[in-house]
């Protein structure tokens, strides 16, 4: 009997299917969700959170909810990092507005926040002091232009760490309950439905600068 062609062997039924590549959106995420088996994972998240607070756009959100899913039982622990590094990093803000506003002023205005919405901010301060950062803290409110225009008003830093605590705890802890509560749940949805989640993710980021809009009106 003779032995199988070459082109029986690379017919259509027993030819391999290469799968589709991920899209770079979902390889980020698959990047980050890496870091929870990684000795790095978490401070990577503290410094995220410290970068964040003072200048870098991407919010620690993220990389907390990667992590925490990957790792439920740690999912406190991480919202304790992840609060540690946003004080911080909101102190760091603070101190740039408040001591060096002359040399990061042409950094900040306009490539980060418009002049206008900045002296808005400012002004929020005479009306509402600290309370505004508790706020800005728990909201998806950009909370970087407040840590600098808190600078600028030159209010009580000693206030303005605590109201920052309470408002960046509450927010992280609060992302941590629902992981810790519904951890595996929420990693299988994320993986069935990451498409829809983005977008959901996208509509919600969208809302947070038309709230903003709004507030600043």
């Amino acid at each position: 009997m003779s032995e199988p062609s070459d082109s029986a062997a690379s017919s259509p039924d027993t030819e391999d299917v290469t799968p589709a590549k991920p899209g770079p959106i979902r390889r980020l995420y698959d990047w980050v969700l890496s870091w929870a088996e990684s000795p790095y994972g978490t401070l990577a998240l503290f410094l995220l959170a410290v970068a964040e607070s003072s200048f870098f756009p991407i919010p620690p959100d993220v990389l907390l909810i990667a992590l925490g899913v990957a790792i439920p039982a740690n999912a406190f622990r991480y919202a304790a990092v992840c609060t540690l590094g946003s004080v911080i990093g909101g102190v760091i803000g603070y101190y740039l507005g408040f001591a060096m506003w002359a040399s990061v002023e042409p950094l900040v205005i306009p490539t980060l926040f418009s002049a206008e919405k900045f002296a808005k901010v400012t002004g929020l301060y005479a009306e509402w002091d600290v309370w505004i950062v508790f706020t800005a803290g728990f909201t998806p409110i950009p909370y970087k232009l407040f840590t600098i225009a808190g600078g600028v008003a030159k209010i009580n830093l000693a206030a303005f760490i605590a109201t920052s605590l309470v408002g960046r705890a509450s927010r992280f802890f609060l992302v941590a309950l629902v992981i810790r509560r519904y951890g595996d749940l929420a990693r299988d949805l994320i993986d069935r439905y990451f498409n829809l989640v983005t977008l959901a993710f996208t509509i919600l980021l969208i809302g947070a600068f038309l709230l903003l809009k709004v507030v600043l009106h």
